[in-house]
């Protein structure tokens, strides 16, 4: 029942292929680490399944990324996410391109093991002009309402990144945003969590079990990863980097950006990588943005 792993052990159950989806929301509590151990690897061709932060741009930047399905890729201050945009604009990335509610809706079909779930989001919209592979159906009621078909968005994996953990798969989400989470977990054949503390077995009262949002029997794995949503937010803990953000999002305005990004940021160990954003002391001490 020791669930314990590494994120390397973790990355290493992806296969070149598969799709795989992202817990987390924009520039908000998404699982870097895990993240930077998929670009030291050699896995590609992957379909990606996310409300789109930094991680989508780094692995279109990183050419790993064959499909895109996606309701957004920013990272909030910086409207759009440059990376993601390169790729877009230069046309080279297969996408399904979703409203925020239709995503969520295919990873409710997914989690539900249905192969759809019917919708009014994306009818009369260019929706429907930009994925002519959406379906209508029509109600088999007395109404006869004609309604979008969203399919079910499976997942071969997903990555999520929690507050805390146990090594048995239990979690706790505390910042005051669960996003989807629960739904990308449900919908995947396998669940890997990242998480800022693991314990041997987290004690749940009243108080506490509403912050468990997902049942343990749908994680494969626990990563124990510290800061590990940097640089995006984890709250309650801290805030995003905007600093480090800003210096990514430049880095791809220039020739040799994404290459001197990644051996400044990503051919390094976790302990190093932090230390180059100021230290673990810096990190836990970012703001937590306000809106």
């Amino acid at each position: 029942m020791n669930k314990l792993m590494t994120a390397a052990d973790a990355v290493g159950y992806l296969q070149d292929g598969m799709t795989i989806g992202f817990g987390g929301w924009g520039p908000r509590r998404k699982p870097m680490a895990i993240v930077r151990e998929i670009l030291r690897s050699d896995v590609k061709d992957l379909t990606v399944v996310a409300y789109g932060g930094p991680e989508v741009g780094m692995l279109c930047a990183a050419g790993k990324v064959k499909k895109l399905i996606f309701g957004f890729a920013t990272m909030d201050a910086i409207p759009l996410e440059p990376y993601f945009r390169k790729v877009r604009q230069a046309g080279t990335l297969d996408v399904m391109e979703l409203d925020e509610g239709l995503f969520q809706w295919g990873l409710k079909a997914a989690a539900m093991r249905l192969p759809f779930l019917p919708a009014r989001a994306g009818l009369a919209t260019d929706v429907l002009t930009h994925n002519p592979e959406l379906k209508l159906i029509s109600s088999p009621y007395a109404d006869g309402e004609v309604l979008l078909a969203m399919p079910a968005l499976n997942l071969d994996v997903a990555f999520v990144h929690v507050n805390r953990a146990d090594k048995l798969g239990n979690t706790l989400v505390t910042g005051h945003d669960v996003y989807f989470d629960h739904h990308v977990a449900r919908a995947a054949k396998q669940c890997f969590v990242s998480a800022e503390v693991v314990e041997d077995k987290l004690e749940l009262d009243a108080a506490t079990a509403r912050f468990s949002t997902f049942e343990r029997s749908l994680v494969t794995g626990v990563v124990a990863a510290p800061l590990g949503a940097h640089p995006t937010s984890c709250g309650p803990e801290y805030g995003w980097d905007m600093q480090h953000l800003k210096q990514y999002s430049d880095s791809a305005n220039a020739d040799d950006g994404w290459q001197e990004y990644v051996s400044t940021f990503i051919t390094c160990s976790e302990a190093d990588y932090q230390e180059r954003n100021g230290g673990t002391e810096r990190i836990s001490s970012l703001p937590l943005p306000t809106f």
